[in-house]
């Protein structure tokens, strides 16, 4: 697997920090209805369930917003990707239909309410990943969303620079249909699922809708 290493600010900002480190290989094609189905089953599940103020009291997410506020972001203009999916459930809005292994990942953030990347392993520049904090006028290229102000930031780098943040995945590593090696980076700041139940639930989505082969698990703490 590839090594993970933590940069001293995230050990002195939040030393209870950890990841579930997955990578796998995988078909990542059109996402099959069965899974768009079990995804919108659960939305509809999620919205009666829950009304807007009750998103950022789920466990795994006010812990993530703890965090981006230590580290010096403001969450609610920069909000984590689990926080802004579910937003999106309960405000009924619909969600986005994209490939296999990307919808398993929303999948599999809203239903734990922790933040994760997804990253093409080939596309990662040497042996290492380190997770550290952004640093002010540090490039990053956002999906969808174009240059980022990563300053403040959780960030994922490489031996070239940042490929995801908990707001966002870099353009450089992205998920496409080509991507064969999956590497996952679910980031656990707090938790309201024990790791052991999110690593079943990830095995299960990832067996069941992307073919995965070979998939490895590891938990790394700060």
């Amino acid at each position: 697997m590839i090594d993970i290493k933590f940069d001293p600010a995230i050990k002195e900002l939040w030393p209870d920090y950890h990841v579930i480190q997955v990578e796998c290989n995988v078909a990542n094609g059109p996402t099959p209805d069965t899974l768009w189905c079990e995804l919108e089953q659960f939305a509809d599940s999620f919205r009666q369930l829950h009304q807007m103020p009750d998103i950022n009291q789920r466990p795994a997410i006010a812990a993530t917003r703890a965090a981006y506020k230590r580290f010096g972001k403001e969450p609610n203009r920069y909000r984590p990707s689990a926080e802004a999916l579910c937003r999106r459930i309960v405000k009924g809005l619909d969600l986005y239909r994209s490939l296999s292994v990307i919808d398993l990942i929303n999948l599999l953030s809203v239903m734990t309410g922790h933040s994760i990347g997804g990253f093409d392993a080939s596309k990662v520049e040497g042996s290492c990943i380190t997770f550290g904090v952004g640093r002010e006028g540090e490039p990053y290229e956002a999906i969808g969303r174009g240059p980022l102000n990563i300053a403040g930031l959780p960030i994922w780098r490489d031996a070239v620079g940042g490929i995801g943040t908990p707001t966002s995945d870099n353009d450089r590593t992205k998920l496409s249909v080509d991507t064969r090696r999956l590497l996952m980076t679910i980031n656990v700041f707090g938790s309201e699922m024990p790791d052991d139940e999110v690593i079943a639930l990830t095995r299960r989505l990832l067996e069941t809708y992307a073919e995965a082969t070979d998939i490895s698990f590891r938990c790394v703490s700060v």
